[in-house]
């Protein structure tokens, strides 16, 4: 493979388009990469004056070349104009909530449902993923051939809201996936903000004598409805993926291999999922997400 020169040194107003383009390329793959490392793995590797220096040639190169902004941009992830009003989005496949269980009674009594719906005796297994519901908002975020191309909030279960725009902001969400990957791909999972960036938000709010948010839960759901992306580019939100809606073809058989599927593409998933085969052992889950809140 050749590998693409950089053209970092030459000054913007003498790129050529060619060169604008593959200069891009560059600046959109390494602020990709550096954002995951500030981001997800908490680790940068470069200072933040040099990452603000990629940002502004890349934005210095999008303003002499509009038309050459490429759909993974990062300057799509500061924010836009504000929206006049959030479109409708009409689910393919309505994005159900979860139901509840109060004890294990209700635990036995799911996977007995499960196997009476499946017509299997007890002999013959089962397999389920077991994970932490995140209090958050969840959004469906819909790929073509790869792009990220709208992405829409629960709403009632079948009619949702346009927040592309929003959710462009956020780091986590990848704009654009790896090859081989169904050319309709709906990714579902939960928008959410960490306790510790709620707290350094009300304390910014409590500085700026703005009100503080009740709870991580509300902040964030606010935080991802305003019309002013804008505003939304500078709240600390956080997205996990946990699930699909349409797809024109599953890559994977299981749920902890789509799991696993959607991690490679760069989508953050829950490091507490776990893979499960009982009632008891869902319980067993239960309890020890319970013992660690409790520290």
């Amino acid at each position: 493979m050749t590998k693409k020169k950089s053209f970092g040194s030459v000054a913007v107003e003498t790129l050529t388009r060619e060169q604008a383009v593959q200069e891009l390329e560059r600046l959109s793959i390494a602020i990709s990469e550096h954002d995951k490392h500030y981001h997800q793995e908490d680790s940068p590797t470069i200072s933040d004056a040099a990452y603000d220096a990629l940002r502004s040639r890349n934005s210095a190169i999008e303003a002499r070349f509009a038309d050459l902004q490429r759909p993974d941009s990062p300057s799509l992830r500061v924010g836009s104009a504000p929206a006049e009003k959030f479109e409708k989005v009409t689910h393919v496949r309505p994005m159900l909530s979860l139901d509840n269980a109060f004890d294990e009674t209700d635990i036995v009594e799911f996977v007995a449902r499960i196997r009476r719906f499946l017509n299997l005796d007890e002999s013959e297994d089962l397999a389920f993923t077991a994970e932490p519901k995140i209090d958050g908002l969840s959004a469906s975020l819909r790929y073509e051939n790869g792009k990220f191309v709208q992405g829409a909030t629960r709403g009632d279960g079948q009619v949702g809201e346009d927040i592309t725009a929003n959710l462009r902001t956020i780091k986590d969400v990848p704009l654009e996936l790896k090859n081989d990957v169904p050319e309709v791909f709906e990714v579902r999972g939960e928008v959410y903000m960490a306790h510790a960036d709620f707290s350094a938000l009300n304390d910014r709010q409590i500085a700026q004598d703005k009100p503080a948010f009740a709870n991580p839960r509300n902040a964030a759901a606010g935080s991802l409805r305003q019309l002013d992306s804008r505003i939304t580019a500078e709240r600390p939100l956080r997205f996990f993926a946990y699930a699909w809606g349409e797809i024109s073809g599953l890559p994977a058989d299981t749920q902890m291999k789509m799991m696993g599927f959607l991690k490679q593409q760069g989508f953050t998933t829950n490091p507490l999922m776990k893979q499960v085969s009982s009632a008891q052992e869902i319980m067993g889950v239960y309890q020890e997400i319970e013992e660690q809140r409790a520290l």
